[in-house]
């Protein structure tokens, strides 16, 4: 940067005076110093965006980096349950192999039945109310379900003690 010591900033100064006059010289200083802070204050800004990029840059690589650990949890995880599903699969399938091989007939007429079917055959879409019907009323209050929805004033009106009589705001 520059090196502007006390004796260099009197030089300016008295060259100031003598140049543009004492009369005009407070109205230059004033805006010289306005420009100067408007430059500082620009500069400032220009760094303060900058390093909002570099966080943001950072932010980004590690977002990618968690996205990517999760995808490949994922994958792992629809892996391990895949073989999982095919040994059970094959397991269910394996003894009615066996009876159809020693010439019983077969349960179901060679169909293999899986351990997930029973879960399969009721996965259609049901509407909201006919899943929320099916909860027990037992369930609904342990789990603290609400059966109907109230505002905030409805509910403290609701739970607010009884008064002798009660208070209008025109009174």
């Amino acid at each position: 940067m520059i090196d502007l010591g006390i004796s260099k900033l009197a030089l300016i100064g008295a060259v100031a005076l003598i140049v543009i006059g004492p009369e005009r010289l407070p109205k230059v200083a004033r805006t010289v110093g306005a420009l100067v802070g408007r430059a500082q204050r620009y500069i400032n800004d220009v760094k303060a965006e900058v390093s909002r990029e570099v966080e943001l840059d950072e932010l980004r690589k590690m977002r990618t980096e968690f996205e990517d650990a999760a995808r490949d949890v994922e994958r792992t995880i629809h892996k391990e349950v895949n073989e999982q599903t095919q040994a059970l699969n094959e397991a269910l399938g394996g003894t009615d192999t066996a009876a159809s091989d020693a010439g019983s007939p077969g349960v179901g007429g060679g169909y293999v039945p899986s351990w997930d079917a029973a879960h399969k055959s009721h996965n259609g879409r049901k509407s909201w109310r006919v899943k929320q019907g099916a909860r027990p009323i037992w369930f609904k209050r342990q789990q603290g379900t609400r059966v109907w929805v109230q505002s905030g004033a409805a509910r403290v009106k609701r739970h607010r003690p009884p008064t002798g009589r009660s208070r209008s705001f025109f009174e």
